[in-house]
């Protein structure tokens, strides 16, 4: 074969190739290299795992590939200092989360409050408990009868920070017991079960006030605070790197009557998807809100 004629065979072959490579579609959206993607941290609390459930569905109605990650609260903050973890809508400020804020929070954005209004922490018994606040506690009979121990969540919360710091503040002769949320629940519900005296660290919004009849102990000295908020967060350069996700971040809010209802369907035996899923199903107006489609 003469060598013009090879020459031409090559370009030929060349022409197909780049027509077959520009008709090839991907059947996941996106080339690969073009994919939209975010990564979320959350804490395992229960209202938390609903917000994040939500709005990793929120993403991927945008075209997004959504990791989510749990993790403790301190790994969440340096996390999103360092920039490994996008985003997350797991803050609870000003008291809640406050030690890791003022630790990392001149390297993480403060997107917004996402959730405002109903958020409160504090100690929790059932509303048959004949105490109403913190200072009655040392009482030798209510001590007698909440067997000296105030039950809480993981160690490495802030919750327990501030816990640590309540009974330091009302010098309380109690054990803080650290345990995981669902083992304070699990706790409450023993108590409630046997018609005993139990005092938790609980929050609001959680679907056990749903559940059970229980109330907040009065705490004069405010050392949980009066009123917390939830807060959206993301790493530094998040809003340059992908001003679309982060457009997203600052749209997204919703009330604490909504995330009782995916709380609830999810204790109530949904999985955290199902249950995200059913509130996204319900809610058209407010996803396209956040992800930006006008009405």
């Amino acid at each position: 074969m003469k060598k013009t004629s090879i020459i031409m065979v090559f370009c030929l072959l060349a022409v197909v190739a780049l027509v077959l490579t520009a008709g090839c579609t991907c059947t996941g959206g996106a080339p690969p290299s073009e994919q939209k993607s975010i990564s979320i941290g959350y804490v395992l609390w229960d209202s938390e795992i609903a917000s994040t459930n939500v709005i990793k569905q929120v993403f991927e109605q945008a075209g997004y590939d959504v990791t989510i990650t749990a993790v403790d609260t301190a790994p969440l903050f340096e996390g999103l200092a360092k920039g490994d973890i996008d985003c997350s809508v797991s803050g609870w400020l000003p008291v809640t989360q406050n030690v890791y804020w003022e630790k990392y929070g001149d390297r993480i954005d403060l997107v917004r409050k996402n959730l405002e209004g109903g958020a409160f922490i504090g100690l929790v018994v059932p509303s048959y408990v004949t105490v109403d606040s913190v200072e009655d506690l040392n009482d030798p009979v209510v001590r007698e009868k909440f067997g000296g121990k105030v039950y809480g969540i993981d160690p490495g919360s802030g919750t327990m920070h501030t816990a640590e710091k309540l009974i330091e503040a009302y010098d309380l002769d109690y054990e803080l017991v650290p345990s995981s949320t669902a083992g304070m629940v699990s706790a409450l519900k023993r108590g409630i079960d046997r018609n005993e005296w139990v005092v938790v660290t609980g929050w609001t919004p959680h679907w056990k006030f749903a559940r059970w009849d229980l109330k907040f102990l009065d705490e004069p000295r405010d050392v949980f605070g009066k009123n917390e908020y939830i807060a959206t967060f993301a790493r530094q350069g998040l809003a340059e790197d992908d001003p679309e996700a982060y457009g997203i971040l600052e749209r997204f809010h919703w009330t604490a009557e909504d995330m009782n209802s995916v709380m609830l369907d999810i204790e109530e035996g949904m999985t955290p998807e199902d249950a995200a899923q059913k509130w996204i199903d319900a809610h058209p107006e407010e996803v396209k809100a956040w992800i930006g489609i006008a009405a």
